[in-house]
């Protein structure tokens, strides 16, 4: 009887433990932490907060970040309502693997009084530390210039997967310059930026995300966008800057700025205040002063990427770097402050295959802000909102959303549904450079009155939508070429052909809302559909994007061909000739040049900050 009585005793002792462990682990695996070294702290909810309200929807990372320790504690905070996917993906553009994690909304927090961190890993897996290092070299595939490249199956082995070859450092004018294998960061670099831990990898999964829950469309983001000029409040500096008086006479210029509704140069049509645009464009010209900290070590930062599907992030720091105009190396004079590093080679060189975990490349992200805000006290002014990153690997948004929450941030991944912003964060356009060398050859495309395709898309089937649309309309209508990637053939025409010869090209969500597609069709000169609910498209500050554009609910693919149809003539030719003087908007030269893509990100970077100062 007694034997039974204790044996009892022991089952209740450790269901009481398994339960607490449950508790603590969204993800539910229980008995493998139970055999861990250790177990992560919570920092405190208060600790974090910038107001001193302790909301957490508010928490950012505070100023004099403590550098003393960069060993933290993480522990993973999940909505059980909102459990994430993981999978690898690459749109139908380029050769370049993308790694995709879906999350709820990642955050990192930080106390600092105790320096722990908390951490939303954003996976539905089972999470656990992972080493800060992977000495796995970069990874891409082929490009193929004729059609669009997809994803890699979550199942496919590392081994089968081809050796990314990238091209750091490699300019448009030294075309001789071989392509190098990118390097990855050793032991020693990183042993001080973030803390190792053993490897326990958990269940590969192949299932995906599904529709939004909330649809927002594109008149309502017109409306979030108006809300938030209004309400927005800016943070208090902590002290005075010349730079922040200068930026408030900016504002009261550009405000007073007469109204102008007719160019002859310029259909002012293509934006939503050409008045304002124009003279902020001119005002960014003779004031903005960019400041780019130093510190980072390579290949992660500095290290520019020119080819693939993530080539924005790479040619704007490229471009930046190599400015004398814009970039002081003065903090005190700055407008705006750049942390240069890349999102998709911070995916590459730290990311743990198949580990459903990218807590690692967060930690290492907010150990280089505790370096920076120990060197400088630029970020402590006004807890980093005159700060700026530009990112566009899928995982960006939720890498930065706690740690870099203060920053103004240009994301490709710009989803109405997944934490950006209105008003702080901007929408990064997603351009596919096929050639370093030559980013804008095959520019262009047939007039309107020889495109005799009405609608086209191609590409693997990534995420739910895809499917969808082809279960529609392959093979349906002659007049819609919806078909999966391109079989290449002696008599078929290409990728591009097709985009030449298209009046509408559809960009179609893969995994994520975004897709190189949209800046694609302007490059074709041919007029983006946007099929993709939630989806901010680029520059959606400065562009009036209706009048260039066609955006359909994802629920009305049924009727896809109906209502591209029903769009008279001269519409389209309207619209077609927009996409036509948009197109200088989109396009990255080997020098920039007024209003490029450059500009246009600096733009949206200038007028951000101006619209935010003193509100």
């Amino acid at each position: 009887m007694e034997t039974r009585r204790l044996l009892w005793f022991m089952a209740l002792a450790f269901s009481l433990v398994l339960l607490v462990q449950y508790i603590e682990l969204p993800y539910g695996y229980v008995i493998s932490s139970l055999l861990s070294t250790g177990k992560a702290g919570v920092a405190s909810a208060d600790s974090f907060s910038a107001n001193g309200t302790g909301d957490p929807v508010n928490r950012t990372v505070s100023g004099g970040l403590d550098a003393a320790s960069t060993s933290q504690n993480v522990t993973e905070v999940v909505d059980e309502k909102k459990k994430p996917e993981s999978k690898r993906s690459s749109d139908a553009f380029g050769g370049d693997e993308r790694v995709v994690e879906r999350s709820s909304g990642d955050f990192l927090q930080m106390n600092l009084s105790d320096k722990s961190l908390a951490a939303e890993t954003g996976s539905n897996q089972h999470m656990h530390e992972l080493p800060m290092f992977s000495n796995t070299s970069a990874r891409n595939s082929s490009v193929d210039s004729l059609q669009g490249a997809d994803a890699v199956p979550p199942s496919i082995k590392d081994e089968d997967r081809a050796p990314l070859m990238s091209s750091p450092l490699y300019s448009p004018s030294d075309a001789s310059s071989p392509v190098r294998e990118r390097p990855s960061l050793t032991h020693s670099q990183l042993s001080t930026e973030v803390s190792s831990s053993a490897i326990r990898r958990a269940p590969k999964s192949t299932r995906f995300k599904g529709a939004p829950a909330v649809v927002v469309p594109i008149s309502k983001m017109n409306d979030l966008l108006s809300q938030s000029r209004v309400s927005y409040h800016s943070m208090k500096a902590r002290w005075p800057s010349k730079a922040d008086d200068e930026l408030l006479n900016v504002k009261r210029l550009i405000e007073s700025a007469d109204s102008v509704a007719k160019n002859p140069r310029v259909d002012v049509s293509i934006y939503r205040n050409f008045s304002a645009f124009a003279r902020s464009y001119e005002l960014l010209e003779k004031t903005l002063k960019i400041y780019i900290y130093s510190e980072g070590e390579r290949p992660i930062f500095h290290e520019p990427e020119l080819n693939g599907i993530y080539a924005s992030e790479g040619w704007f720091m490229k471009q930046l770097q190599e400015n004398k105009h814009f970039v002081t190396k003065n903090g005190d004079n700055a407008h705006l402050f750049y942390l240069p590093f890349s999102s998709h080679v911070l995916q590459e060189v730290l990311y743990v295959p198949d580990s459903h975990s990218r807590k690692n490349l967060v930690r290492y992200l907010s150990s280089y802000l505790k370096n920076i805000t120990t060197a400088h006290r630029f970020w402590d002014r006004i807890n980093g909102a005159d700060h700026f990153l530009v990112a566009c690997h899928d995982w960006a948004p939720a890498e930065t959303g706690r740690i870099m929450n203060n920053c103004i941030r240009a994301l490709c991944n710009a989803n109405a549904e997944g934490g950006f912003q209105f008003g702080k964060d901007i929408s990064l356009p997603e351009t596919y450079v096929r050639n370093a060398t030559s980013p804008r050859k095959s520019l262009g495309g047939k007039p309107p009155s020889q495109r005799h395709i009405l609608a086209f898309f191609a590409g693997k089937m990534h995420g739910y939508l895809r499917p969808i649309l082809l279960d529609h309309w392959e093979n349906k209508d002659p007049d819609m070429k919806i078909s999966g990637k391109l079989q290449k053939g002696k008599d078929q025409m290409t990728y591009i052909q097709y985009m030449k010869s298209s009046k509408y090209c559809i960009s179609a969500k893969g995994y994520e809302p975004y897709t190189p597609r949209v800046v694609e069709a302007i490059f074709y000169e041919c007029v983006p559909v946007i099929l993709s609910d939630n989806y901010i498209p680029p520059f959606f500050e400065t562009l009036n994007w209706e009048n260039f554009a066609v955006f359909i609910l994802e629920k009305d693919i049924p009727n896809l061909k109906k209502i591209l149809a029903s769009i008279p003539e001269k519409r389209y030719v309207e619209m077609q000739q927009r996409v036509r003087l948009v197109q200088k908007h989109f396009l990255w030269h080997d020098k920039p040049v007024k209003f490029d893509i450059f500009h246009m990100i600096l733009h949206s970077l200038w007028y951000t900050r101006v619209v935010k100062i003193g509100a």
